[in-house]
Order: structure tokens, then C-alpha cells, then sequence
């Protein structure tokens, strides 16, 4: 059954065009299917068919006419992972790192959403059908809180938060130190790396990104940070923090080579102590309840292998 779903659009989305309202509202599915939705007649400003170029204004009508997809059996598994909150519309969960979110190449099974499906039962049918119920993501490698959708009505209420800027995201973050103002904020371009598909990099002509980070403490050569989201794009903060010249700890790939440049002590308290992940964990999550309309705010605490990395720093650093 083809499922219809109206969007007024609000003062702060106009002049944006409608491809890109549609991936803010459909975080979940690719571009390419967006469009094809455009294509075919699906979606529709005020009445007419919309151009992926339609430059929308204020108080317009989206309406998108979503088809159903096809039906994949995901396992239902039995995971370790913290359920922090659960109702009838949605989960909050603190995902440890190494834990994908959804199934996808490389992971048919064994992911949050795979746990979900053993924990809670069933979640949002909204977007594609190997991440059912899933608003938002965090790297595989990161730790934290995570909303998941469990109504269809509960999704599309999250994501519109999401579109709209309107939750509240924190990340921990230590990095090493070169230099780190005491705070700021990055805003830039940023896509896929024009030459590793791997790697993600701020350039021009690609989706908007903007962080705003703030020094907590210096440990000498490293420092913990606060980071702060407006936009939620793949590996934002590591490559917004690397950017800066202050990669996180343990991660590799945006961070390597200066690690490697570190004095051999502190390149080993960065990897002899465990730390396979890179330090950066969403210690909180705020929202308000699709449902009740309710604010809703969680705070996780580190994870013992970052807690361990802290206080191990704190000893070179007072020694």
C-alpha cells in the first residue's frame, strides 16, 4: 500500500530545493531512489509535480506519495547493548562501539537493528527495509545514544526534528592538541572524497555541515572536547576536528598519520590500552516525544576503555 505524507514547508526550509527536503525527511533512503520518486510523479508541490530543482517557499505543500518496499526477513537476534528508554513509539539505546547500526554490505546480520528486532520486536516500516526504525546514525567505531522509531507516526515526527535542527546532540570527544582554540564552530561543504570513497572531506558544491566544539580540559598533547551538531552528515566530527588539526584518538582513518608522528609513548597509550575505536562518544541525546510532545533528554556516561585512556593520560600528564 502506497503510504501519503504531507510536508508544510516551514520559514526556516524555504528557498531550500526539494531534492534536498526529501533526503532530510528520508534520511534512510538514497538519493538515487529519491529521485526516482520525483520521476515518476510521486511527489508534488501544491498540487503540481515537483522538479528535483523546485525551490520551495514558505508555507508550500509536499505531499509524497511513498511506495511500499519490498519485504527482506532481518534476524532477530539476542545483542549486548543497553535499552536507556522504550514506549509504544520509540527506543533510546546507548550502542557500544564496533556495533553497526543497520544491515548492509558486510553486515547481513549482527547489527543494532538486528538486537532491536530480538529486544523490542518491531520497529518503524519508514525507509529502507534493512533499517527499519532508523533516524539517525552513529560510526560503527563510536559509542552513544542512538533514537530509534518504533510507528511510522514517530518517525516521520523524529526526522522532521532532525531536518529542522531541533534535537540536541553532544559528543565527547578527545583529540590530540595542536593548538586547539578554546571553542568554535566549523561550517562547511561537505561530500564524499573525490578520490577515497572511504573518506568524507569538506568541499565545495556538496550538503552543508556545521559543528560547534568548546575544550572541556588540556591533557597535554591531548585535549577533551565538547562537540555540538547542527547537521548530522557521515564522520562529521572526525573530519571536521581533523580539519582543524586535532584528529581524535584511535581513529584511524582521518587521523593516522599524525598519530604516527606522536612520540612513541603516546602513540602506545593510544593503543596498547585497548583503545581499537576512536574516541568520540554521544553523550547526549534531546528531543521532544513525537507523541506527547513532551521534552525528552538522556546523558550516557564514557565507556570503561575511554574512562581507561582518560585516566591514563591524567597520569603522564601529573607525572
Amino acid at each position: 500500500m502506497v503510504s501519503r505524507l504531507t510536508i508544510r514547508v516551514a520559514t526556516e526550509q524555504a528557498g531550500q530545493r526539494l531534492d534536498v527536503l526529501l533526503v532530510s525527511m528520508f534520511p534512510s533512503r538514497s538519493r538515487s531512489r529519491l529521485a526516482l520518486w520525483i520521476k515518476d510523479g510521486r511527489v508534488t508541490v501544491n498540487g503540481a509535480p515537483g522538479r528535483a530543482s523546485t525551490s520551495l517557499r514558505p508555507g508550500s505543500t509536499v505531499e509524497v506519495d511513498e511506495p511500499p518496499e519490498i519485504v527482506i526477513d532481518l534476524l532477530a537476534e539476542s545483542l549486548p547493548f543497553e535499552v536507556v528508554y522504550q514506549d509504544d513509539d520509540l527506543v533510546v539505546v546507548d550502542k557500544p562501539a564496533g556495533l553497526v547500526v543497520h544491515p548492509g554490505a558486510g553486515h547481513a546480520q549482527g547489527t543494532l537493528v538486528n538486537g532491536l528486532l530480538g529486544r523490542v520486536g518491531s520497529l518503524s516500516p519508514v525507509g529502507a527495509p534493512t533499517r527499519p526504525g532508523i533516524v539517525h546514525r552513529i560510526d560503527r567505531g563510536t559509542s552513544g545514544l542512538l533514537v530509534v522509531a518504533r510507528t511510522e507516526a514517530a518517525h516521520h515526527h523524529l526526522a522532521r526534528q532532525f531536518s529542522r535542527h531541533e534535537v540536541s546532540r553532544r559528543y565527547w570527544a578527545l583529540v590530540w592538541d595542536r593548538h586547539l582554540p578554546d571553542s568554535g564552530t566549523v561550517e562547511t561543504a561537505f561530500g564524499r572524497h573525490p578520490t577515497d570513497r572511504m573518506k568524507f572531506t569538506g568541499r565545495a558544491g556538496a550538503r552543508h555541515a556545521i559543528t560547534h566544539f568548546s575544550v572541556e580540559r588540556r591533557l597535554p598533547p591531548c585535549a577533551v572536547v565538547e562537540c555540538r551538531l547542527d547537521t548530522g552528515r557521515t564522520h562529521q566530527i572526525r573530519v571536521h576536528l581533523s580539519e582543524l588539526g586535532a584528529p581524535l584518538l584511535g581513529d584511524a582513518l582521518y587521523g593516522q598519520r599524525r598519530q604516527v608522528e606522536r612520540p612513541v609513548e603516546l602513540r602506545r597509550l593510544g593503543f596498547d590500552l585497548g583503545l581499537t575505536r576512536q574516541a568520540l562518544h554521544a553523550r547526549h541525546l534531546g528531543f521532544i516525544h513525537p507523541r506527547t510532545g513532551l521534552p525528552m533528554a538522556f546523558d550516557s556516561p564514557l565507556p570503561p576503555e575511554l574512562v581507561a585512556v582518560l585516566e591514563a593520560l591524567e597520569r603522564v600528564c601529573s607525572a
